[in-house]
C-alpha cells in the first residue's frame, strides 16, 4: 500500500506539471493573430495522417528515416505497455493485461522487447550521427550548446529506459520461473531471456532487480513527459496538430493583407465600399505577436533536424540565412515574451523584438523566396511564411528595403514591370531580328 500510494502521488504529480507547462506553450502560441485554419477538414485530416502519422516526407532522407521510424513505432506500441504499468503501481497489480488478453499477451510483450531492442539501435546510430560522424546539417551557429545537448539528453534517456524495461523483464522472467510469489507466468520474453543468465539466480536479488528497474523505467517515462515542454521533442505532441493546420495553399502563394488591398480597390473604384476589417496594428511582423498562432505553433514544433537549412541555397552559398534559426529564435522569443508575462504582467515591454534582437536584416534579405525549406520539412513547418512578414514591416512600416528593391519598386511603379524600359519599348528588341 505505501507504494502505491507513492506511485499515486509520483503520476498526479507528473500529470500537474505536465499539463500547467502544457497551458503555458498554449497560451503563447494564443498571443499570435488569428488565422482560418478550419477549412477543407476531410483533406486536413488526410494530410495529417499521411505526414504526421505516415512519416511520408521522412524517406527523402532514408537512413535517417528507418531509425526515425524504429523510435516513432516503438514509442506508439510500447506507451501499451506503459499503460499496464500505470495500472499495476496504481492497484499493486502484477501484469493486469495478462489474464484478459490471454495468448495475445505474450505475442505483445515479444514484440515490444523486439521493439526495444530497434529503438536502442537507432538511439545508438543517431548518437553517433551526431557525435562521432559530425553531420553537417546538426551544426550552424544556432546549434549552441543547449541544441546539441538537448539531443544527446533525449537519445540517452531512451537507452536508459530501453535497457531499463528489458532488464526488468529479464529479471521477471526468472522470477516466473521460479514461481515466486505474485510473478504469474505471462508473457513471451525473445531478448530478456537471453539476458537472463547475467543476473543474479536468488529470488530476494531477483525481486530487486525487478522493482529497480520497473521504478526506474515508469519515473523515467515521467520525467521525460515533464522535459517534453522544454525540448524540441515536444514534437512528439504538435506535429500532429501542426499538420492539420497546414496551409493548403500552393507553395508560393502569398497571402494579401485585407487593409492594403482595400485601399487599391479604392483607388481604383471610387464607388469601391470596404469592409470593415478593422485598423491593423502594423503592417508585417516586427515582434512575435505579430505573427499568426500557426507561426508560432511551428516554432515550437521545430525538431532542429536541419533538413530546411540543409538545402536553402542562400545558406549553402555561405549566406546568413538559417531557415532553422528562423524557427529557433522565434519560439525563444515568444517564450521570454511567455516569462515576462508570468513576472511582470501582460502589459510588460522588455524593449525588444523579434527582428533586429533575434532575427537580423541580413538574414532576411539573404531569402530567395524558393520554398525549399518549407518542402524539406518532415512536419510542413513554413519559415518563409515569417520571414515574408517580417520583410513587409521594414519595407510597408520602415521604408528601408535595399536599395535594389527600390529601383524594382520605383520600376513597377512607372513602367508596369520590374525592369527599367517603358512598356513602348520593350519590343525592341524584336525589330532587331
Amino acid at each position: 500500500m505505501i507504494a502505491q500510494f507513492i506511485f499515486i502521488i509520483i503520476l498526479a504529480a507528473a500529470v500537474y506539471l505536465f499539463s500547467k507547462n502544457v497551458a503555458k506553450i498554449r497560451r503563447n502560441i494564443l498571443l499570435g493573430k488569428d488565422t482560418d485554419r478550419n477549412d477543407q477538414p476531410a483533406l486536413r485530416w488526410k494530410t495529417m495522417a499521411k505526414i504526421a502519422l505516415g512519416q511520408t516526407k521522412m524517406v527523402k532522407r532514408p537512413v535517417a528515416a528507418v531509425m526515425h521510424f524504429f523510435i516513432y513505432i516503438g514509442f506508439i506500441i510500447i506507451n501499451l505497455e506503459v499503460l499496464e504499468i500505470m495500472i499495476d503501481g496504481i492497484f499493486g497489480s502484477h501484469r493486469i493485461f495478462s489474464r484478459p488478453l490471454g495468448g495475445l499477451y505474450g505475442f505483445l510483450i515479444g514484440a515490444f522487447e523486439i521493439l526495444a531492442v530497434l529503438v536502442l539501435t537507432a538511439c545508438i546510430v543517431f548518437l553517433c550521427r551526431r557525435n562521432v560522424v559530425h553531420l553537417k546539417r546538426f551544426t550552424g551557429t544556432e546549434m549552441t550548446q543547449w541544441p546539441k545537448s538537448d539531443a544527446n539528453y533525449i537519445l540517452i534517456t531512451e537507452i536508459l529506459l530501453m535497457t531499463a524495461f528489458l532488464t526488468m523483464n529479464a529479471a521477471d522472467y526468472k522470477l516466473q520461473l521460479l514461481h515466486f510469489g505474485h510473478y504469474v507466468t505471462a508473457g513471451s520474453f525473445p531478448v530478456s531471456s537471453l539476458l537472463a543468465p547475467l543476473l543474479p539466480d536468488g529470488a530476494s536479488a531477483l525481486v530487486i532487480t525487478e522493482r529497480v528497474c520497473w521504478w526506474f523505467h515508469i519515473i523515467g517515462i515521467l520525467c521525460f513527459l515533464n522535459y517534453l515542454p522544454y525540448s524540441k521533442h515536444f514534437h512528439i505532441l504538435l506535429a500532429f496538430p501542426n499538420t492539420y493546420y497546414s496551409n493548403l495553399n500552393p507553395k508560393g502563394k502569398f497571402t494579401n493583407m485585407a487593409s492594403v488591398t482595400n485601399e487599391v480597390k479604392a483607388m481604383l473604384d471610387p464607388s469601391f465600399v470596404p469592409e470593415n476589417t478593422g485598423e491593423p496594428a502594423r503592417f508585417g511582423a516586427k515582434d512575435v505577436t505579430d505573427l499568426t498562432w500557426k507561426n508560432l505553433m511551428e516554432a515550437y514544433t521545430c525538431t532542429e533536424c536541419g533538413r530546411c537549412t540543409s538545402v536553402c541555397p542562400a545558406n549553402i552559398t555561405g549566406k546568413l540565412l538559417s531557415p532553422r534559426k528562423i524557427m529557433m529564435d522565434t519560439r525563444d522569443r515568444i517564450t521570454e515574451i511567455g516569462n515576462n508575462i508570468d513576472k511582470h504582467g501582460k502589459d510588460y515591454n522588455d524593449n525588444k523584438s523579434l527582428l533586429d534582437n533575434y532575427v537580423t536584416r541580413e538574414e532576411l534579405w539573404a531569402c530567395t523566396s524558393c520554398n525549399a525549406c518549407a518542402e524539406a520539412c518532415p512536419v510542413n513547418i513554413n519559415p518563409l511564411e515569417i520571414i515574408t512578414e517580417m520583410r513587409r514591416y521594414i519595407v510597408m512600416e520602415e521604408s528601408q528595403a535595399p536599395a535594389s528593391l527600390n529601383n524594382m519598386f520605383g520600376n513597377v511603379e512607372n513602367n508596369g514591370a520590374p525592369w527599367k524600359y517603358s512598356q513602348a519599348d520593350r519590343f525592341n528588341w524584336a525589330e532587331e531580328q
